[in-house]
């Protein structure tokens, strides 16, 4: 198995073998990295009161596709992932659906 080493002379990043002589030169300068990746919609169901949030904006001029009650609360993704395109959700304001839905 090799480990990451590193040559101080050059500073460059090396595998080497703890048993033997062996090393190897790294592509990268990456020793590791962990991406994290969630959706927001994961996220948005975990929060219950969006409906009576007073910073939210409101909008009268879409229907819930549940209830077609006509008030709603909007907010747009906040995914940072370059591939993902920014999504506006909405939540209906009726306190007995809350539905949640995006466009």
């Amino acid at each position: 198995m090799l480990y990451p080493r590193e040559e101080r002379g050059i500073r460059q990043l090396l595998f080497a073998c703890r048993n033997c002589d062996y090393q190897e030169k790294s592509d990268t300068n990456c020793v590791y990295r962990h991406e994290v990746i969630y959706t927001p919609s994961e996220q948005t169901m975990v929060i219950s009161d969006l409906s009576t949030d007073p910073t939210l904006p409101r909008t009268n001029l879409i229907p819930c596709p549940k209830c077609s009650y006509e008030e709603a609360v909007h907010f747009q993704s906040q995914s940072r992932h370059p591939d993902t395109r920014m999504t506006l959700y909405y939540v209906c304001c009726n306190p007995n659906c809350q539905y949640r839905w995006s466009s």
